[in-house]
């Protein structure tokens, strides 16, 4: 099985926190699109003949394109790929675009899942983080899309905001909850340079909250959303029972993937590729029949760094078995050796012959993931 991940490189405006590749100029819309299917026939051999089975619309801003726009990637998509029955299709949307006619006019496509960018339920917060929407068009939103028979809905939400108290959080974490959605993402504000919230934390404008305040929030995000139903089985991610993203899962499960768009990452076991994060230069490179991308191979000590860096983070943790079938008994032996310091503290747990984190473990993931990594 593989996946197929489409980046749509347009926003309205920029997001005060986002350092993801986006432009807006819209104008450009048809020519991108254009281009996207273009590239997914050129690249139809990446995947080596295995199926398609998850498609992830993400962006940038997907819920900008219109139905003519679906119409001839999905059409590409056909046409270009061995596919079993696709098992989800993800639709990243901003909550101000889910009007009933945009929702009416996905039914035409075989969209199941629709994740919505909703990020807080707190206007203050939204006028912050320089969102397009309120609190009460978030909700509606969801509402909107049950409305029209789309109910596979997973939400964004964020936290460790500057200004965000404990006490904001836990009441967008309640409203979150009081959606009843399958599934809820929940990441940490990263300042990431460039942005508007890193020049002003860079000038003081705004102060970032404590290492002790972020612990508790992301504590009060497990309790809640567990005492909820909701299975944590990632680490920014949680899903009522049988409603784990597939697609994402696939990432952290080592399955390849496809990406086009600029900026676009793929992966095909033995090496990885990112595109042009260049709107110009990723097109010229589609015009010129060849693509502009970098390209990594993917060494026997990269390889197993990436699987413990993406299966630790999840509920299924690292199978041993399968890092001595694929790296050989000195990598098993290295992981388990590293591992035991973390065992004895009660923050890895060893079941049957998976590594997995312990609740005390997850708040500290990182320094976990870095004593098991190989380093020469």
């Amino acid at each position: 099985m593989a996946g197929l991940y489409i980046h749509i490189p347009f926003c309205v405006k920029r997001c005060a926190y986002c350092d993801f590749f986006s432009n807006t100029d819209l104008s450009r819309r048809e020519e991108v699109v254009a281009a996207l299917s273009e590239e997914l026939k050129l690249r139809s051999s990446y995947l080596r003949g295995a199926p398609v089975e998850t498609i992830y619309f993400g962006g940038g801003t997907p819920s900008l394109l219109v139905a003519e726009d679906f119409r001839l990637i999905f059409e590409t998509i056909q046409n270009s790929f061995l596919r079993r029955k696709f098992q989800e299709i993800t639709l990243e949307a901003n909550p101000d675009d889910l009007s009933a006619g945009f929702l009416k006019m996905l039914q035409a496509f075989p969209f199941n899942r629709i994740s919505i960018g909703i990020q807080s339920l707190q206007d203050d917060e939204l006028i912050m983080l320089n969102r397009r929407h309120t609190a009460a068009e978030a909700i509606a939103a969801v509402e909107q899309c049950r409305a029209c028979g789309l109910d596979n809905i997973s939400i964004d939400l964020m936290y460790g905001l500057p200004g965000q108290t404990i006490e904001k959080w836990e009441d967008t974490l309640q409203r979150a909850i009081q959606l009843h959605v399958p599934h809820i993402s929940a990441y940490h504000l990263t300042y990431e340079q460039g942005t508007r919230l890193w020049q002003q934390k860079e000038k003081g404008e705004v102060i970032p909250v404590t290492e002790e305040t972020s612990l508790a929030m992301f504590q009060m995000l497990i309790d809640r959303l567990e005492a909820a139903g909701y299975e944590h089985y990632e680490i920014s991610n949680f899903a009522l029972p049988g409603r784990a993203s597939r697609h994402n899962s696939s990432y952290w499960r080592g399955i390849p993937y496809l990406g086009v768009g600029p900026s676009a990452h793929s992966f095909e076991i033995e090496s990885r590729q990112w595109n042009a994060a260049s709107l110009s230069q990723w097109l010229e490179g589609i015009k010129k029949g060849k693509g502009a991308f970098e390209r990594e191979e993917l060494d026997e000590e990269i390889r197993y760094n990436e699987l413990i860096m993406t299966s630790l983070r999840t509920c299924w943790g690292v199978s041993l078995d399968a890092i001595e079938r694929e790296f050989g008994r000195e990598y098993c032996s290295y992981c388990l050796d590293n591992a035991s310091e973390h065992l004895k503290q009660g923050t890895l747990s060893l079941q049957g012959e998976r590594l997995r984190l312990t609740r005390e473990g997850i708040f500290i993931s990182d320094t976990i993931l870095s004593d098991l990594l190989f380093v020469r």
